[in-house]
């Protein structure tokens, strides 16, 4: 037999070493520019201006004019503590680009002045010649000159689940052409350098990394309610400081008050309570496998309302497996996943006879011709299937993907493939070639004789120049064969047959061959992906596949998983729902123009970087909160931009995990599931606090807006205002963001992107839980001075009260212990208000006095009817809403 040409043993002179340099500083010049880090001056200044961190800096100003040293320090802690965390995160997310580098290959095999040398990837320029060979990872774009055999992993840069055959044989200017940063798995080449750096296909998607992503849904939040905060506290600090001097008030002491109650009425622990919050999730997402790299991705992901995801090795498993086999005889399906040897053989509804039916084995026919085809796909194979090692848990492919899954599933079949080959040596061969797309073996039988084994695409195998069998069998195996890829398969045809003497040419050899049948590929959904998917709807997260693959082969894993049964679906902008949207768009239809609103389509096909970018500006432009899942380079900038970006741990590429916020450490989308749910555990919390934090604060405001009209002149002083703020709105208030998750949580749609932080009824719960301490706080004071009691500490000591109430009647499991340390916290801060009427130097320094027993069981009764209230707010705000209310009550969040 005559092998196809292999490469030719002169090789290209390639540049010579002067002309390498003057290209490397020509590339060097053209590549300067790049955008510098950004200063830590800066990024400090734009941390510090948030609104709310602004109006703690108000505070510490105000409580160092007022001498409160103590409270001064505490804000100032929260300050330097989110800041911190904040510059430190964004630090760490901007490494994105830098992870480029490490995408090439360390060194490269160039020839040039006629001498094959190693030089770093970083120096290779255009003109250089590359030496390629199996395993390689290709630094630069280049063109083929000479291959052999060559098929290349791009999934990288394109989602591409099986590795595509280049041959420069094929014509045309693009053809064969290899790009930087994908992985040679089979054969060699020789390849001319066209572009490096910047012009390069991984430059072109490094460039689209550099836009930054806009603030959270959180931040943006915070920020408005920090504005709000701003100008309703100044107002009302003033009207308190106008109607005290209107009573003939000091201007200092009305002055010092009015300080203290802007202090009071601003939530400063939020930012605290935020940070714990996010802390604790993050700290809990990394216990279920999913580390996050930057904080404000927890809450995030809470508010997702589309998750946009890759197909390979995300929906699946990322490596191909045969899954039917179609004989003439009959059709069986194999089951087991990956490479691993380990799964069964059992009926796929064959025509062959005396079957167990689909769910057992297959007819004894339909077997054995099973066994045939496999036997022969594991002779005519060049892979190996290597067994877990070195801490690996799964088993390996070496070679290429698809006849290593040819290899398992003749493992599976019961075929042992040392036995197979130690019985039928090989004694020639034919390689695989993109234009034969075919390849052929031939080997020596036990009994002396030869025979010849093919396996190859269909429309290259399914011909009367290669088999004899009758048009009629021909015609059914093409009808199956396309069936199948209509399904989303990757289809081979296998055949064999004798061969007599010894043939003169390869084409002897592929003649009169029989048939065995049809082998059905794929990537096949992971087993919990279905799942996975079933709980993102459920949670009222729209499912969208956004792949480089196959449109069949996106279509067919999309309704596998349920992702094309849309439901109710999201309407449009006018309120109406989209008429008839196409099932899959691919990416050539997206340039085209041919979708006007890309929201409207739940699968996407070769698509490129830029155009998952554009998938999710689309998205977000029609105000939904976007989270994207990749591997890949090309899904580096659409992990950008997105909303919170979720990147594969293992098989995941540098530049993938450090584009993305949040990185699966078990590669498993349900994880994203799970850190949902801690999203949404987090923003209840924040919720939970402002509602308690706000309501004490805006009950504060009443107290000295109404109290001096009920004779009660100075209801207040500035140190009583900043005790009960620290006892409030501190420890007890930190201790809220540790709550545990709603019951609910995954059983309510997001929340909508464009609600207030205070939206869905919460500031009316703020209103009527101040209302209500205000009330029994000044009827408690009022009459304590009618019992001869010391009626400020009353009111303090009951507002004070009344605020712990509120914590605890809030919880939405009173007696759980999955968070003891807020019931602690209220226990210390209890101990804490008692002081102040027990120990000398605060009733000193605070101004109070000691209280007799029914003064002291008025404030407790102030502070069980804060409880109380704070109890029948819950449940009568979520027994009215219904069951898909949130634990804050309010209509189900569409």
């Amino acid at each position: 037999m005559q092998d196809p040409p292999v490469l030719p043993a002169a090789r290209p002179d390639g540049l010579g070493e002067e002309e390498a340099a003057r290209r490397l500083a020509e590339r060097g010049r053209n590549e300067v520019g790049q955008p510098p880090g950004t200063p830590l001056w800066a990024r400090v200044a734009a941390q510090l201006r948030d609104p709310l961190i602004l109006v703690l800096l108000g505070a510490v100003v105000l409580t160092l004019l007022t001498g409160d040293h103590g409270d001064t320090a505490v804000i100032a802690l929260v300050i330097i503590a989110n800041t911190g965390v904040g510059v430190a995160q964004e630090v760490r997310a901007d490494n994105a680009i830098a992870a480029l580098t490490a995408m090439s290959a360390p060194v490269a095999r160039v020839v040039r002045g006629g001498a094959e040398r190693e030089v770093p990837s970083a120096e290779v320029v255009p003109g250089d010649v590359l030496l390629l060979g199996e395993g390689d990872i290709v630094p630069a774009d280049a063109r083929p000159l000479h291959s052999w055999t060559l098929s290349v992993d791009e999934s990288a840069l394109t989602g591409e689940s099986v590795p595509v055959d280049k041959d420069v044989r094929a014509g045309g200017p693009e053809a064969g052409a290899l790009r930087a940063g994908t992985v040679v798995v089979r054969g060699r080449a020789v390849a001319r350098v066209t572009a490096t750096g910047a012009d390069s296909a991984l430059g072109r998607i490094a460039a689209l990394l550099h836009p930054r992503r806009g603030p959270t849904p959180l931040q943006r939040r915070l920020a408005g309610l920090g504005r709000v905060l701003a100008a309703v506290t100044v107002a009302l600090c003033l009207l308190v400081l106008l109607l005290g001097l209107a009573r003939g008030q000091s201007l200092e002491t009305m002055a010092v008050t009015a300080i203290s109650l802007a202090v009071a009425a601003v939530p400063e622990s939020l930012p605290a309570v935020v940070t714990l919050a996010l802390a604790l999730g993050a700290r809990r997402m990394a216990a279920r496998n999913a580390l996050v790299r930057r904080l404000p991705a927890v809450e995030t992901l809470g508010s997702v309302t589309v998750l946009a995801t890759d197909k390979t090795g995300t929906l699946t498993e990322g490596r191909m497996v045969v899954e039917r086999v179609w004989t003439p005889r009959g059709t069986a399906r194999l089951t087991g996943g990956g490479y691993e040897p380990a799964g069964e053989l059992l009926s796929d509804g064959g025509t062959g006879t005396g079957g167990a039916g689909e769910d057992g084995p297959p007819a004894p026919a339909t077997a054995q011709a099973v066994r045939a085809l496999l036997t022969a796909a594991t002779l005519c194979n060049d892979a190996a299937l290597r067994p877990p090692h070195d801490g690996e848990e799964r088993w390996t492919a070496l070679g290429d993907p698809t006849e290593a899954a040819l290899l398992a599933a003749a493992a599976k079949a019961g075929l042992d493939r040392a036995e197979v080959l130690r019985e039928h040596p090989r004694v020639g061969e034919v390689p695989f070639d993109s234009l034969r797309k075919r390849m052929t073996t031939v080997h020596r039988e036990p009994s002396g004789g030869r025979l010849v084994c093919l396996k190859g695409a269909p429309e290259a195998v399914l011909n009367g120049l290669l088999l004899d069998e009758t048009p009629l069998r021909l015609e059914r195996a093409h009808r199956e064969a396309a069936a199948l890829s209509a399904e989303g398969y990757r289809v081979l045809a296998v055949a064999s047959g004798p061969l007599d003497g010894e043939p003169g040419r390869w084409e002897e050899a592929e003649s009169g061959l029989r048939l065995l049948g049809l082998a059905a590929l794929s990537d096949p959904p992971k087993e919990v992906a279905g799942a996975t998917v079933a709980a993102c709807r459920e949670a009222g997260i729209i499912p969208v596949v956004i792949t480089g693959d196959h449109p069949a082969t996106a279509r067919a894993v999309a309704a596998r998983l349920g992702i094309l049964d849309r439901g109710p679906g999201p309407t449009g902008t006018d309120g109406a729902a989209p008429t008839e949207p196409p099932e899959v768009v691919t990416g050539r239809a997206l340039a085209a123009g041919q979708v006007a609103d890309p929201s409207t389509v739940r699968v996407f096909a070769r698509t490129d970087p830029q155009q998952k970018v554009d998938i999710v500006q689309a998205w977000q432009a029609r105000g939904a909160v976007t989270a994207m899942t990749g591997d890949g380079v090309n899904d580096g900038p659409a992990l950008r931009q997105a909303d919170i970006g979720v990147a594969m741990g293992r098989r995941g590429t540098e530049v993938a995990r450090q584009a993305a916020d949040l990185v699966l450490a078990d590669d498993e989308l349900r994880t994203v599931v799970a850190a949902v749910e801690e999203g949404r555990r987090v923003y209840d919390n924040i919720r939970r606090f402002l509602l308690y934090g706000m309501a004490g604060g805006a009950a504060e405001i009443l107290v000295m807006l109404t109290g001096p009209f009920l004779g009660l002149t100075v209801p207040l002083r500035a140190g009583q205002i900043l005790w009960i703020n620290l006892l409030t709105h501190g420890l007890t208030g930190v201790a809220m963001g540790a709550e545990p998750v709603s019951a609910n949580a995954m059983h309510r749609p997001p929340r909508p992107p464009g609600r207030h932080v205070l939206g869905d009824g919460l500031w009316l719960r703020i209103l009527r839980l101040a209302a209500l301490v205000t009330a029994a706080s000044l009827a408690a004071a009022l009459w304590a001075r009618d019992a001869g009691q010391p009626w400020q500490t009353t009111l303090f000591l009951a507002l004070l009260a009344a605020q712990l109430g509120i914590v605890l009647g809030l919880r939405e499991r009173l007696l759980t212990r999955e968070n003891p340390f807020l019931p602690a916290a209220v226990l210390a801060a209890v101990v804490l208000g008692a002081a102040t009427v027990t120990v000398p130097f605060l009733e000193e320094v605070l101004r109070t006095g000691p209280l007799g027993p029914s003064a002291l069981a008025a404030v407790a009764a102030v502070g069980a009817a804060g409880f109380a209230a704070a109890r029948f707010e819950s449940r009568f705000t979520r027994g009215a809403a219904g069951d898909a209310a949130g634990p804050f009550g309010g209509p189900p969040q569409a």
